[in-house]
């Protein structure tokens, strides 16, 4: 018979895993370039955490994301423009990107697991990149007008959506959409049959 205790220990152990991942990931990450940002290997252990552990423990993982970008120096780029804008929009992307596919997933899980585990694989770039575009309008729209001019972009909208965030996107979303929801169903084959 399993314990409430063997449960929660069960989860924070997952939890410390994730956490991991997502830090050695992120930096890995680092080396690969679609333009001028690297691609966020991390937010397939975001979405497979959210979906696993909750919303919160999304929350989590999409935290540890942000303040390894920030070390990293990944976002230096911006932080030169504003370091509080930049600190506050590459934590909020990774935090809400993990929140929102966690509550996503628990809104899908009772039709159907592996729905949920696709809508919480979809929501966790959608949300990054689309914190991410936001940010960009908000706080650092007149740099990337600059930059945008300098690469010979038509406009400032086209610079965000062309060059800044459509390769990463895709490829974000790609492996998420892959990845994300094996690994949620195997783990729960795997604790199904462990606590049976």
């Amino acid at each position: 018979m399993t314990t409430i205790k063997s449960i929660d220990t069960r989860k924070l152990v997952l939890l410390a895993l994730l956490t991991a991942i997502v830090i050695i990931l992120q930096i890995l990450g680092a080396f690969i370039r679609f333009g001028p940002f690297s691609v966020s290997l991390v937010l397939m252990p975001i979405a497979v955490g959210a979906a696993l552990l909750g919303a919160f423990a999304g929350a989590w993982l999409g935290l540890v994301f942000g303040f390894v970008v920030l070390i990293s120096g990944d976002a230096n780029a911006f932080m030169t423009v504003s370091p509080a804008a930049t600190i506050l929009v590459v934590l909020l992307k990774g935090m809400l990107a993990g929140f929102i596919a966690g509550k996503l997933y628990k809104v899908f899980e009772s039709l159907n697991k592996t729905l949920a585990a696709i809508a919480a694989a979809i929501a966790c770039p959608v949300v990054n990149t689309g914190v991410f575009i936001i940010g960009g309008y908000i706080f650092f729209l007149p740099t990337l007008t600059e930059w945008g001019v300098a690469a010979g972009a038509v406009n400032v909208t086209a610079y965000i959506f062309l060059m800044l965030v459509s390769l990463n996107f895709i490829f974000e979303l790609g492996i998420n959409l892959i990845l994300s929801p094996a690994i949620v169903r195997l783990i729960q084959y795997r604790q199904d049959r462990f606590t049976s």
